[in-house]
């Protein structure tokens, strides 16, 4: 199966372990992306700050680009880039005089008929492929962090609970993973303050640590190029903060999938995190009474 890829500039820079994930697994899952031609940058954080024209303008493009390109759907790795190209499909949906502004703006047609899809919606569908592909069980128990933009705001994104989203939890139990009940699902790492205020990083992305941590996860999965930077990159600033030094690794979905399918940790990128991936052995397999039956 085809569809249309949108790397964005964070998988192509500093997330580049991401896109050789993303890469890895949709190439395992018979999955192949068509990147779309000449992308540009969808604002990121601070577009919208110099201009809402040029943010909307920013984000139009790269799917009106889509479409040119004959695509029906475009698989966003990066939450907030996801969120800022489904934002921009949401306002024009409905407002064919501002659809029109815009792409005289940009100079290219758009219609509005290309669908933006988050990792996770996407991986989602193949949730029984996978399952069937796997080779080593993935026995961890993993802290799901969702992060802000994959599930808010919810009208704009339209896809699993805004305060308890479920769908990175049920891809890691196919695998082999138990997914724990924990407080942060969904709280704030500190997002972009990640160069400008360390400090506030610290304590929030602190705090979403320590309570993994506290529940004994063995690592924590993310779906965010920011996220994975603000609770991997910072973390001396967060044992600072903590005062206690904390070695849990932080593993993008698609790597977590990856290695249960039996994927080369090389080519998942797990070399390039700065807290080592160094997982204990894997929980052993529970056998139930209903699994001791069938054997007699």
């Amino acid at each position: 199966m085809r569809i249309g890829y949108y790397p964005g500039c964070s998988l192509k820079s500093s997330a580049r372990e991401y896109e050789e994930s993303v890469r890895a697994l949709c190439a395992a899952l018979d999955l192949e992306l068509v990147e779309i031609p000449d992308w540009n940058c969808c604002g990121a954080s601070s577009a919208h700050v110099m201009s809402a024209d040029l943010a909307l303008g920013l984000r139009t493009r790269n799917l009106a680009q889509a479409e040119a390109a004959g695509l029906d759907e475009v698989l966003t790795p990066c939450a907030a880039c996801f969120s800022h190209l489904a934002e921009a499909r949401m306002e024009l949906a409905d407002n064919p005089n501002k659809r029109q502004e815009v792409a005289d703006f940009i100079g290219l047609p758009y219609s509005g008929r290309v669908r933006v899809l988050n990792v996770l919606a996407v991986l989602d569908r193949y949730r029984d492929r996978i399952a069937a592909k796997v080779k080593n069980p993935f026995r961890y128990k993993v802290a799901c962090y969702y992060g802000c933009l994959l599930v808010r705001p919810p009208e704009v994104v339209q896809f699993d609970r805004p305060e308890n989203p479920q769908s990175m939890d049920r891809l890691l139990e196919a695998v082999g993973a138990k997914p724990i009940p924990w407080a942060c699902k969904t709280e704030c790492c500190g997002a972009s303050f990640s160069v400008t205020r360390t400090d506030v990083v610290a304590n929030l992305s602190g705090r979403i640590v320590a309570d993994a941590v506290k529940r004994n996860a063995a690592a924590i999965v993310v779906a965010c190029p920011m996220c994975q930077s603000n609770l991997d990159l910072r973390r001396p600033e967060i044992n600072q903060q903590l005062e206690q030094e904390h070695g849990i690794p932080v593993l993008y979905i698609t790597q977590a999938l990856g290695l249960a399918l039996g994927i080369d940790p090389q080519q998942l990128g797990l070399q390039r995190h700065l807290v080592p991936v160094e997982l204990p052995e894997p929980e052993p397999e529970v056998v139930t009474a209903d699994d001791d039956d069938d054997d007699d």
